[in-house]
Order: C-alpha cells, then sequence, then structure tokens
C-alpha cells in the first residue's frame, strides 16, 4: 500500500522518531509503513489520520 507518511511528517519537520512519539510506535515501525513493508493496523491509520488531520484516503492510496 502507498502513502503519503514521509511526505507528510517531513511537511512539519518531524523525524522518524517524533512521528513514532506521536503515535505510540516504535521509530522502526514508522519507517516500515513509509517504506510500504508493512500495512498499518486499522486503529493505527485512524489515528494516523487524526494526526495529520487527513481522510484516510487522502494518506493511503491501494496499489
Amino acid at each position: 500500500m502507498k502513502n503519503r507518511i514521509r511526505t507528510l511528517r517531513t511537511e512539519r519537520g518531524w523525524t522518524q522518531a517524533d512521528l513514532a512519539a506521536h503515535l505510540d510506535v516504535s521509530r522502526n515501525s514508522v519507517n516500515a509503513i513509509e517504506n510500504g513493508k508493512y500495512d498499518p493496523s486499522l486503529p493505527l491509520a485512524f489515528k494516523i489520520s487524526e494526526l495529520f488531520g487527513l481522510p484516510i484516503e487522502k494518506i493511503f492510496q491501494n496499489d
């Protein structure tokens, strides 16, 4: 699944560790999601959506 998390994160000047702290996940999880190696759970996807203030479909796109 493609996503815009890296772009959204860098627009805010956050590191992966910063984003991980906001989401209460590991930095490795953020890295894996950004690189498309891990699809977040639905609750985590909603948390990401709320954090960035965007609908889920504006962050995640099906390949």
